[in-house]
């Protein structure tokens, strides 16, 4: 995957809806699993990485923001 590929799924991160992100992580687990080349499931892998952790980043800003609202 080359670098542009990269800087586009790192920008449409910043602006998918949550359910989204969900969304295609179950159908990159799916591919995950079926496919057996090791670039390829790496390449995987390290996307689910990028959207587990904005995920995360999501609920921790969102946990933030309720705290200050207290």
């Amino acid at each position: 995957m080359n670098h542009d590929f990269w800087k586009t799924l790192h920008g449409w991160l910043n602006v998918a809806h949550s359910d989204d992100i969900q969304a295609k992580k179950r159908v990159l687990l799916e591919m995950h699993r079926q496919i057996s080349d090791p670039g390829l499931r790496s390449d995987i892998q390290r996307i689910l990485r990028l959207m587990d952790r904005e995920l995360l980043a999501r609920a921790e800003w969102a946990m933030y923001c309720v705290m200050q609202l207290r």
